[in-house]
Parts: C-alpha cells; sequence; structure tokens
C-alpha cells in the first residue's frame, strides 16, 4: 500500500529539488511526509532538503517526554544524505563538552552555532541521531529521513529568525558532548544494516534481501525504492516512495535495485 505523501513548503526548502522529484514552479519545497499507516503508526519517514541552515534543536526521550507528563513518546531520528552540495555539513554534537548554563549562554549569544561540529556530508553519508543530541542540519543537504513518530522538538538556537524557542526545555534534556562516531557509517554499496535498534530497524537492500536481512522482518515492513522499483501486492513503488507490506515475502524487488527497508521494533509506540 503506497503511503499518502504531504508536500510541504518552506523558506528554507530548495526551488530545484534532486531526482526523482519535481518542483511545482515558484515553489520552495523543505519536506515531502509520508503520512504513518495505522497498521505502523510508531515510524515516519520524509524526505528533507534545505536550501539554509534549520535551528540548533534537540529531542527528549521517551523516558523524559513520560517525566515531563506530556503523554507522548520521544524522538530518535536518523539521517541518510541522498545528495548534498559542495560544503554541505550537518551539525552534530558539540566540539568540547559543554555545561547546562555554558550551553544556555551560548544559545542566548549565538555562539552555539560555532560550538557545535560541523560534519563535512555527501551522498551515502549516515548518521544516527540518539535523542538528547544537539543538531542542526545545514544548507544545500538533500536528506531521508527515518524517526519515532514524534513532533516533540525544542529549538536552542534559529539565526535571529521570528520562531519560538524553548530554552530551558532544550537545556533540561540536551547532552552537551561530542557526537560519538560510532553512530556514523559511510553506507557503501550492498546489503547493510544502517540501524538495529532500540525503537526500529533499517536495512539497505541491494537486489533481492539477504537470508540475514529476512531474518529481521517478520512482519509487516516499510520499502522505500532507491534505485529501481519494487513491487508489492501487484501494485509498483518507484523511486521516492513509501509503501506499507504485510511482510517481506510479499514484496517483489527489484534484482539490479536498491530499497531501504525498515520495521519498529516490539514495544516501540
Amino acid at each position: 500500500m503506497l503511503l499518502p505523501t504531504r508536500t510541504v513548503e518552506k523558506p528554507w526548502g530548495m526551488d530545484r529539488l534532486p531526482a526523482p522529484f519535481a518542483t511545482p514552479e515558484g515553489k520552495r519545497i523543505g519536506e515531502i511526509w509520508f503520512e504513518p499507516p495505522p497498521e505502523m503508526p510508531q515510524l515516519l519517514v520524509k524526505y528533507l532538503f534545505t536550501s539554509e541552515k534549520l535551528s540548533v534543536q534537540v529531542h527528549p526521550s521517551d523516558t523524559q517526554t513520560e517525566a515531563a507528563g506530556l503523554g507522548r513518546q520521544g524522538k530518535e531520528e536518523c539521517w541518510l544524505v541522498i545528495d548534498a552540495e559542495p560544503g554541505a555539513t550537518l551539525g552534530i554534537g558539540f566540539k568540547q563538552p559543554l555545561d547546562a548554563e555554558a550551553m544556555r549562554a551560548a544559545a542566548l549569544d549565538g555562539s552555539i552555532e560555532d560550538l557545535l561540529t560541523w560534519h563535512p556530508v555527501r551522498a551515502g553519508d549516515f548518521f544516527y541521531i540518539p535523542a538528547n543530541t544537539v543538531h542542526a542540519i545545514g544548507a544545500g543537504c538533500s536528506i531521508i529521513e527515518i524517526q519515532q513518530n514524534s513532533d516533540i522538538t525544542y529549538r536552542l538556537y534559529d539565526y535571529g529568525r521570528p520562531r519560538e524557542l524553548h530554552l530551558e526545555e532544550s537545556v533540561a534534556v540536551a547532552k552537551g558532548e561530542p557526537y560519538d562516531v560510532a553512530f556514523r557509517k559511510r553506507v557503501p554499496p550492498g546489503d547493510v544494516s544502517l540501524v538495529d535498534g532500540p525503537y526500529f530497524v533499517l536495512d539497505q537492500v541491494e537486489g533481492l534481501p539477504s537470508a540475514e536481512q529476512a531474518a529481521r522482518y517478520d512482519g509487516a515492513l516499510l520499502v522505500m525504492p532507491r534505485e529501481g522499483a519494487a513491487t508489492i501486492d501487484g501494485e509498483a513503488v518507484k523511486p521516492g516512495e513509501c509503501a506499507l507490506a504485510a511482510s517481506l515475502a510479499g514484496v517483489a524487488f527489484d534484482p539490479a535495485g536498491s530499497c531501504l527497508i525498515a520495521r519498529p521494533l516490539a514495544g516501540a509506540r
């Protein structure tokens, strides 16, 4: 079943999207969302396209949202860079450890931007972003984001834009520490396990799934073709689309293609 899409204009979006997407005349597209199906509400898949830096922000964990009485889950996410302009970067974690008061002061005077580690990126770079990680997406990035389906975002700094900040909430949950490079990888061609918990699993499938990959998918899953097409119960799924499959056995993969597949782990909300 193809998931419905929601195309979102943003001032920081792009007026020329990478293939296979087309940009409507006069529009700046920042996000393309795939509506989570009722059978799998835990995960949200979206494409992000940036022509400017996005805000410096942080997401709380499940434990923190529960303790705050929000009644909603926290947010962990991951990014696969599919296209990047020369000099494109992602800000993730800090260059040096930073305590709460120093972080608050840096957010207020704007120096937090320079305290972040800005990672140069190109297509094929992958980053897992645990809850409590301070981060910002730089300009010139096209990204597939797979995340816990949560809308809780705390903004620390927004380059003087007239949007609400959440300074106290951010400082209360943010970790003022460098990003663990174990969460970053370069995605080579072939079958690759990209995420193995704690909230979801994500794999790259080249051609047909390996036996190891098949063992990780014993129920419903999301299918996102990157090259070639897949077929789910007779329905074609093309690059730039996302679909729900009842099982891996119900997906016909292009032997010469490439797909991302994902599913929530048991107990994930």
